[in-house]
């Protein structure tokens, strides 16, 4: 079980490589430097002891750094018992790739520690991150100015308030020393709108999506999204809040939703507030109301539906499957979920995919709005919220004196008030998410040799790579 595991992953590596690879290959790019911007540039290991449970136990994990083109270099620390290397290199060269598509500010990284956090209490986890953080540290792979983690598979804000709190104490005369690590909770300098920013990301992209009917007939359907039966996969933190706001904002209805110990399927629509406070309590889906559970919850990867986002783990979309996959669109809301081989086999078959490398770029996102406010040392709005409720009051007031009736309150509410924090951040993430797709997009619609979002994607990323390299040079 465990060498599958490992083969799963190096094919996530090998797929990520192959896909920079057809798309370097539609540039004309300088000798050597799609291998300068494809390679690696170090990756570190670590091995720690940490004593609980009356006993010594041993922990290894890894820090990667794919590109420093930007400092600092981003990407999330993941806790998971299939960590290894090839994983941890595969999804460092992602955030290079994804924060070059969104236009952000970053070289790519990521880390992981080989660990299942179920099999420990917060007191253990806590002692275990703060040792993890302290090796990490010690060489440079955590810092406000070179490398900066955020949340990923099996961390949240809890984890990253430890490691916040333990490099402050490492470098207590930092001023920066809390911009150390994004996805920290909001009483720890963190932003509001982080926690949901990935899951919020797929909303706004499939919005954009929609908004091109090209597009969208592309897929085979028509219209907007609401209506369209969704099938996720993965109700974690990623699918969760990309479900919540896309069924209840954008009126989507999700009719199956796919985990590790099966899937639940509801043609009518899942409420998804009520599955997942189900799954809370009773540790998984069967007997939810209303729906039918079924033990194999793979066979749903390849049920009828409009859209199937996958926002789980990756490889999940293989050679095994992709020729059965019926889902007109494709929204990879995970890190790598598709083969470079399926991925194929669903081109061929007219299938549309919104790939990883810009899909669920929204955390990342949200990360560098945090990462600037920590530097910065100001909420966001504080300065001008005040001034903006003024402004829409007086706006408010000639609207009432010209019409010569008072508006309704909703109006006036809507009106009047400022923009705080999340209103601010929610903006910000829309705005980018819409950008990046227009220029995937138009390149895909005007480059002869790129066939697919996929391939676009990865045009952007290394032209934007090439051009800061191209910059370094002296």
């Amino acid at each position: 079980m465990e060498s599958g595991l490992k083969e799963r992953n190096k094919s996530f590596k090998g797929s990520v490589d192959r896909m920079f690879e057809v798309a370097a290959a539609t540039m004309e790019l300088e000798p050597g430097l799609a291998d300068q911007i494809q390679t690696c540039n170090s990756v570190f290991q670590v091995s720690f002891p940490v004593y609980i449970r009356g006993e010594f136990r041993v922990f290894t994990g890894w820090r990667a750094v794919h590109s420093e083109h930007f400092l600092p270099v981003k990407g999330g620390i993941r806790y998971a018992p299939i960590a290894d290397q090839d994983e941890v290199e595969a999804l460092a060269a992602l955030m290079t790739y994804k924060c070059a598509i969104v236009d952000v500010p970053y070289g790519g990284s990521k880390g992981a520690l080989q660990i299942d956090p179920r099999d420990y209490d917060a007191a253990e986890l806590e002692l275990i991150t703060r040792n993890f953080t302290m090796e990490l540290t010690k060489k440079g792979y955590i810092s406000p100015s070179l490398n900066v983690p955020a949340p990923d598979m099996g961390t949240g804000a809890r984890e990253m308030g430890w490691i916040a709190d333990a490099y402050r104490a490492l470098y207590p005369n930092d001023i920066n020393a809390i911009a150390c690590v994004t996805g920290k909770p909001v009483h720890m300098s963190g932003i509001r709108g982080r926690n949901e920013a990935t899951g919020r990301g797929v909303q706004y992209a499939l919005r954009e999506f929609f908004r091109h009917s090209e597009d969208v007939q592309r897929a085979g359907m028509d219209g907007d999204l609401e209506g369209k039966r969704v099938i996720i996969q993965g109700l974690g933190n990623v699918g969760y809040h990309a479900a919540k706001f896309l069924s209840e904002e954008d009126g989507v209805r999700v009719v199956a939703v796919i985990e590790r110990e099966g899937a639940v399927v509801c043609e009518d629509e899942l409420d998804i507030e009520e599955l997942a406070a189900y799954r809370r309590e009773k540790g998984g889906g069967q007997g939810f109301r209303d729906s039918e559970f079924v033990e194999d919850g793979s066979l749903l990867l390849e049920a009828d539906c409009d859209i199937l986002i996958p926002a789980a783990i990756e490889s999940v979309i293989t050679t095994e499957n992709a020729e059965r996959i019926q889902a007109r669109l494709i929204a990879e809301a995970a890190n790598g979920p598709t083969t470079f081989e399926a991925d194929e086999i669903l081109r061929d078959r007219g299938k549309v995919v919104i790939p990883d490398a810009y899909l669920n770029a929204g955390g990342v996102i949200v990360s560098y709005f945090e990462w600037i406010k920590n530097l910065s040392h100001i909420r966001f709005g504080r300065m001008d919220r005040r001034i903006d409720e003024l402004r829409g009051q007086r706006i408010v007031e000639a609207i009432e004196t010209a019409v010569g009736k008072p508006l309704p309150e909703t109006q006036r509410h809507d009106l009047v008030r400022g923009a705080d924090e999340l209103d601010l951040v929610r903006s910000g993430l829309d705005d980018t998410m819409r950008q990046a797709y227009n220029e995937m997009r138009e390149v895909f619609l005007s480059h002869d040799k790129v066939h697919d979002l996929r391939t676009a994607a990865y045009v952007v990323a290394i032209e934007k790579i090439a051009q800061s390299y191209r910059e370094m040079v002296y």
